[in-house]
């Protein structure tokens, strides 16, 4: 915090909120900040959810300090979307925490996470399965979010409230023993405590501390090696199988390598991902088989609607064709057919699944080519025949492209120029009463191409739609 931030305290009503917000205005002349209560009533317990927020306004009152308020049903969203109730409590209360910033009500909120909840954290990761980031727990900052209480006690705060007589409300919730983290809470950590090791939620705040400064370190060192191996535009991102593998450290320390690797990947498909979805260990494990010893061709698909790809020594990621719909389809995402009318000087064929428009120009053909400035493959207007359409590749195309002395299968030219099998996906050819006479990126067919004795052409331009 620095001095002239507007600080929102995020007050649940809560002993430890309460407390927060007690320590904040003793503080705030000495930090410089300026100081308001908020509280966000997730209303899932009825009158308590009101009670509590009615608590938090009086409390704020009574030290003249303003309050903000969000409300939301959360069970109800929760069941819309099909989630997690706590991952849905914490999603939106966040995202009013956020809102309050957007709209420059606050600069900073600060939340009163304790060094108790750090290690009910790293405790519940750990049991879950976790790795080093799981360990570092909860971040003392995040964005706008600062938590001053982490290296505090929970029974230390309920001593500083006692002494100014100051009142708080439970969470009957919090006692709910069928919960994982009430569990922790009421029966691991005391037995811990009592018959393992007396200072266990010190040691693991102290662990969670280590964890993240390790885990920063290394994703800095991920960050700078992926922007240098990772090829990557709006749609995709790919990295050469020997980058990713390659150690540039000491000669026997492939393993030390490895937990870059790792990262590396989860960066990737980070930036690629359209929706939520975390990779786990076996994910990550998967990939790297994938890279080490894969076949080209394989796919593996990944949460958060991604797909890797091995493309002979490339990894390509992308998202899934379907991971913008809500029901898979059966239909080829990218399949389309269209008819090309020739009545005037131009037909325009918008293809939309490729985001491009295709231009079929009638042009006068000198028998002197130099005296054109034309660029582009040229069809023979007179060696075609209807019906002329443009259509994604199928399976079985074939035709022969000037300069190849028999017809090859549209696939094998496909593979020789290294087209990855997504990006052949929808690939535009043109036939002629079905026969194919172009497919983007090769020379008209030889039979069709503009020669010395044409004298009208079809000039074929693809322009991407803005």
């Amino acid at each position: 915090m620095q001095p002239g931030d507007r600080v929102g305290v995020c007050v649940s009503g809560g002993a430890d909120s309460v407390a927060l917000l007690h320590l904040l205005i003793e503080l705030r002349e000495k930090l410089g900040i300026v100081l308001s209560a908020v509280h966000f009533n997730h209303q899932l317990r009825g009158k308590s959810s009101d009670g509590d927020e009615k608590f938090v306004a009086k409390l704020a009152a009574k030290h003249g300090l303003p309050v903000h308020v969000g409300r939301e049903n959360v069970a109800a969203k929760a069941k819309r979307e099909k989630a997690n109730l706590e991952d849905t409590a914490r999603r939106a209360r966040y995202g009013f925490f956020a809102q309050l910033v957007e709209e420059e009500k606050l600069t900073r909120l600060a939340v009163a996470h304790t060094a108790d909840d750090q290690a009910e954290t790293v405790l519940a990761h750990i049991l879950r399965g976790t790795g080093l980031a799981g360990l570092g727990g909860i971040h003392p900052t995040s964005s706008h979010v600062v938590r001053p209480l982490l290296q505090i006690r929970r029974s230390d705060l309920r001593t500083y409230l006692r002494q100014r007589k100051q009142i708080w409300r439970e969470d009957a919730t919090n006692r709910d023993t069928g919960r994982m983290r009430a569990r922790i809470r009421k029966k691991l950590i005391p037995l811990l405590e009592k018959q393992f090791q007396p200072a266990v939620v010190e040691h693991l705040a102290t662990l969670a501390e280590g964890a993240r400064e390790d885990e920063a370190f290394l994703d800095n060192l991920a960050a700078k090696r992926a922007s240098a191996v990772v090829q990557a535009n709006a749609a995709t991102a790919s990295v050469r199988v020997e980058d990713l593998l390659h150690s540039h450290a000491e000669p026997g320390s492939s393993t030390a390598w490895t937990a870059v690797q790792k990262r590396i990947l989860r960066l990737i498909v980070e930036a690629v991902k359209p929706r939520g979805g975390q990779l786990n260990a076996d994910h990550v494990q998967s990939i790297l088989d994938l890279a080490a010893h894969g076949e080209n061709g394989k796919f593996l698909p990944l949460p958060g609607g991604v797909e890797v790809r091995r493309d002979h020594n490339t990894l390509v990621f992308r998202a899934t064709p379907d991971a913008f719909t809500k029901k898979k389809t059966s239909q080829r995402p990218k399949e389309f057919e269209q008819h090309i009318d020739f009545s005037g000087s131009e037909a325009v064929v918008e293809v939309p699944c490729l985001a491009c428009v295709f231009r079929f120009r009638v042009i006068d053909w000198p028998p002197n080519r130099r005296e054109t400035s034309v660029t582009g493959p040229v069809l023979d207007r007179h060696a075609l025949c209807l019906p002329l359409v443009l259509r994604s590749w199928l399976p079985g195309d074939q035709f022969r492209p000037s300069g190849h002395r028999k017809a090859h299968k549209l696939k094998r030219l496909l593979n020789e120029k290294r087209i990855s099998r997504w990006e052949r996906e929808g690939w535009p050819v043109l036939t002629s009463a079905g026969v194919v006479v172009w497919a983007r990126g090769f020379s008209v067919a030889t039979e069709f191409a503009a020669n010395e004795r044409t004298r009208v052409g079809i000039l074929i331009v693809e322009e991407k739609i803005p």
